[in-house]
């Protein structure tokens, strides 16, 4: 492995001391940037791009060569599992993804596979071996997952859809199915992500994008659970190095205190909570991630150094926070923007 030369963010994940705020971008590799439209012009579409291995590569790399991150992330999609498991992926450019085969009845749940995520999804593996090997130990590379709540939503429920009806009516008039299907999906994901780590991650990151449309209950039963059986079967070290891991559940602020319970290093948070609040509800047992509104970033220089300079006021002195965006950077956001950003994040949290 190669030994890091900026280890800013890892640090702070565990809560020790920094000599300044780390930051990286939720889909900080992609859309945003000129020279990722560049490359994303010669693909037919997204998955095809997802699943070539010198411009996924290519792509993670970008933003490190443009902004002062401290980590990178490798470029993929969470929808490559149930494309795995034999559901046919497909990415609409007018109304987002879809599955040529989507789950419709028990059938279809007995059916879905348990992958070897070195042969189904063997172009993720090389991606994470050639973009550590060409990040050359610069800053650590995050590799990450969505949660088997989220992936069994995408997988029964027409994405243009934003009722949940299909999903819902599955999880409370035939539960026992759904946990079956979960419990399936949960054991690709932590093939996958074990997978992912002995390939070269030195991060994971656990999106529950669909978290936060559950009440409480239906929370921790459908979604809460399976990230923990997640978290105790991952691999907590590789070759003697420690393996952090972030949570970040949209819309999930109501259910902090039961997230830091399980397990995970970190918490990622959206821009709907006082990051501040977030600290002193989880006190000393995770670091925290977040929490600027990606809009913030179509704002002036000075709009952006204020709002930067509010949430680092209010997560207050002491470890443990890696600055970051509420959710993803939207696709029209200007990158000299992103550069006011980070500058502003380092200078203003130099200790």
């Amino acid at each position: 492995m190669y030994k890091l030369k900026n280890d800013r963010y890892l640090r702070a994940l565990l809560r020790k001391s920094v000599d300044m705020t780390p930051i990286w971008i939720m889909r900080q590799a992609g859309r945003y940037l000129p020279e990722y439209k560049l490359i994303r012009a010669k693909f037919d579409n997204f998955l095809s791009v997802c699943k070539n291995i010198d411009a996924a590569c290519e792509i993670a790399l970008q933003p490190l060569r443009r902004y002062d991150l401290d980590a990178a992330i490798i470029f993929s999609d969470i929808l490559v599992i149930p494309d795995a498991m034999g559901l046919g992926l497909y990415f609409d450019d007018k109304y987002g993804p879809g599955f040529l085969y989507p789950i419709t009845c028990q059938a279809d749940i007995e059916r879905l596979p348990i992958c070897d995520p070195e042969k189904e999804l063997s172009y993720v593996m090389n991606i994470i071996r050639m973009t550590y090997k060409n990040l050359q130990g610069k800053v650590p590379l995050i590799g990450f997952s969505g949660s088997p709540w989220t992936l069994a939503t995408y997988m029964v429920q027409d994405s243009t859809n934003k009722f949940f009806n299909k999903i819902k009516k599955m999880m409370y008039s035939d539960p026992i199915i759904l946990h079956k299907m979960l419990n399936k999906i949960t054991d690709n994901i932590i093939l996958y992500l074990n997978a992912q780590i002995c390939a070269g991650i030195q991060c994971i990151m656990l999106f529950d994008t669909w978290g936060g449309i559950l009440t409480h209950p239906a929370y921790k039963e459908f979604s809460l659970y399976y990230l923990q059986k997640i978290v105790a079967n991952l691999l907590r070290t590789y070759q003697g190095f420690y393996i952090p891991i972030i949570l970040f559940t949209k819309g999930g602020n109501q259910w902090l205190e039961d997230m830091a319970n399980i397990g995970v290093d970190a918490l990622s948070i959206d821009w709907n909570i006082n990051i501040g609040d977030a600290r002193r509800r989880v006190g000393d047992k995770v670091a925290i991630q977040g929490n600027m509104d990606p809009s913030v970033l179509y704002s002036s220089p000075d709009r952006i150094t204020q709002e930067v300079k509010m949430i680092l006021d209010n997560f207050g002195e002491g470890n443990g926070h890696i600055f970051n965006l509420g959710h993803g950077i939207y696709r029209d956001i200007l990158p000299e923007n992103v550069s006011v950003f980070i500058n502003a994040v380092h200078n203003l949290s130099k200790r």
